[in-house]
């Protein structure tokens, strides 16, 4: 009886584990790499805006936004220049589901907490309805925010070729975002928020 049992918990728990730790990680859908308006036009019209919609960022956009700014591109480098090739950034997705971790390489975010930490960056109101905000880490004081810059620029671009909002932020708690990511040894450089505007 009691070896029936042992076989049906074992059973119940491999069944159950893929499930757990598919709620930990989110697989991204390709880029879309092609298309687009030309760099130029995208160039004209890039702007901050600090109006953000509570409309949702739907996987494929968001799987756009990460790769041009950390994504790996065709030469198997980086989306964007880092010096000497070092690549020490990191980028997270701070969203309504909690802060989540890119993986370029696997195309995909690994949950770092649950927990909702939008109230970290809503000093100004017109954050309160923002869905998506990157949080641009690293552990070189010197490059991490030159590869930073970049980064933002490059997302800045995508946002104004896609007609999303954005701006580049610096003003938010950042002792609580680090301690919510649990960041060692890297630090916070800067935030940047992506969003739909009211329509």
């Amino acid at each position: 009886m009691l070896k029936k049992l042992f076989s049906a918990l074992a059973v119940v728990f491999c069944l159950a584990a893929p499930v757990s730790a598919q709620e930990n990680i989110k697989k991204l859908p390709d880029p879309q790499t092609s298309g687009g308006v030309p760099l130029m036009e995208a160039v004209q019209k890039r702007h901050t805006a600090r109006e953000f919609s509570a409309e949702k960022i739907d996987d494929q956009t968001l799987s756009d936004i990460l790769y041009v700014a950390w994504g790996i591109s065709h030469d198997g480098k980086r989306t964007i220049p880092t010096s000497m090739n070092k690549q020490n950034l990191a980028v997270y997705a701070v969203m309504p589901d909690g802060a989540w971790l890119y993986d370029a390489a696997g195309n995909r975010l690994i949950q770092v907490t649950a927990e909702d930490l939008r109230p970290l960056f809503d000093s100004q109101d017109y954050m309160k309805d923002a869905r998506l905000t990157l949080v641009f880490t690293g552990s070189d004081p010197k490059n991490s925010p030159l590869h930073a810059g970049s980064a933002y620029q490059n997302v800045g671009l995508y946002a104004a070729s896609r007609g999303l909002n954005n701006v580049v932020r610096g003003w938010f708690d950042r002792d609580g975002v680090a301690k919510a990511l649990n960041l060692k040894p890297e630090e916070v450089i800067i935030s940047q928020t992506i969003g739909w505007p009211y329509k």
